[in-house]
């Protein structure tokens, strides 16, 4: 029976005796291995084709499986020939007993996994591929950002109108933040983005180019271990630079040295990025405020990620939070000063 079935499976198959002998094999195996169906059964299965299926890897293992000892279980191999590439096999090899010890058989299975692995490695290479020619990409535009900065604040330093100064200023700041941030995308990898250290790194750069005395004003960040997805973690660096340059421009005027510090923590679904700022605090007439570009932008990417912005008088200076709440808050717990609902 069992020699029935496997001559007529349409899959590779391979019945062996206990001396690891050919039986019979399906017409499949001889036509996918170009096996002679005359001359195989009878010989060991290491003996047929061009002796390519003497491995001794494979050979030790059909060895054991034959004496009970082992079992063949997904065993990946090369198939190695004269005539041709080699071909990545997938084998599975299980004793049949039939509880006569004179008549023992091995089952012997056999897939073709060369192209599969092949379509693998293709994939595989393309995408190493993209990852680089996206890293250059944004390399380069991280330079051509920094020189339109340069040439901005060139115009500002010439310009005669106060407001107009302020306003090439202010853009500045915001192209340059937008140059960091592409800087610490252009050295991070695909995947997940470590957030403590992506944070660090975009302080650094924003300190360096915006923090004249760094005695007298800290930027801070203080994250967990927290991880995101590549695409996430753009829209949190541009809610960091847009809050610290914020803080930059209004928190320590005339000179203040204070701290401004960056947090993240996350808890399963829900997580709170937070900056936070020891310096002059929220004006007393907080209706009267109206909300700048940085504020409307900050808002924009906040909803993209399904948060909300929650602004609260920190005594002294101001904290603003972002915070994504997927699980819906105990039942209770105390509301912040202010929230505003993106």
């Amino acid at each position: 029976m069992a020699f029935a079935v496997v001559t007529s499976a349409t899959s590779p198959l391979v019945l062996l005796n206990g001396d690891l002998e050919v039986i019979g094999a399906s017409e499949t195996f001889y036509r996918a291995f170009n096996i002679d169906p005359d001359t195989s059964p009878g010989r060991q299965i290491f003996d047929i084709g061009l002796g390519e299926w003497d491995v001794r890897q494979f050979r030790s293992l059909l060895l054991a499986t034959a004496a009970g000892d082992a079992q063949i279980d997904a065993y990946e191999m090369d198939l190695k020939s004269v005539v041709g590439a080699p071909r990545r096999l997938i084998l599975n090899a299980q004793r049949l007993d039939y509880g006569d010890a004179a008549h023992r058989y091995l089952l012997l299975s056999i897939a073709d996994v060369t192209d599969a692995r092949l379509a693998t490695k293709l994939q595989d290479d393309l995408l190493r591929e993209k990852a680089i020619l996206l890293q250059e990409v944004q390399h380069r535009v991280a330079n051509s950002l920094q020189i339109i900065a340069s040439v901005i604040l060139q115009s500002a330093r010439r310009v005669n109108s106060e407001e107009t100064r302020r306003h090439l200023t202010d853009a500045h700041n915001r192209v340059m933040s937008v140059a960091a941030l592409q800087q610490e995308l252009s050295a991070s990898r695909l995947g997940a983005v470590d957030l403590r250290a992506y944070f660090t790194r975009l302080c650094e750069s924003i300190g360096a180019s915006m923090i004249r005395d760094h005695d007298r004003l800290l930027l801070e960040v203080e994250a967990d271990d927290s991880k995101c997805e590549a695409e996430v973690s753009v829209s949190l660096g541009l809610i960091v630079t847009e809050l610290v340059i914020n803080c930059l421009k209004h928190a320590f005027p005339d000179g203040r040295p204070g701290k401004i510090q960056v947090g993240y923590s996350s808890r399963g679904p829900n997580w709170t990025l937070t900056i936070q700022d020891n310096g002059v605090g929220m004006p007393d007439d907080k209706a009267s405020a109206k909300p700048g570009l940085g504020t409307t932008i900050v808002e924009a990417l906040a909803n993209q990620l399904n948060a909300s912005v929650r602004l609260t008088d920190a005594h002294p200076g101001t904290m603003v939070s972002i915070v994504h709440n997927q699980i819906a808050a105990v039942e209770g717990e105390s509301a912040p000063e202010e929230c505003l609902a993106v």
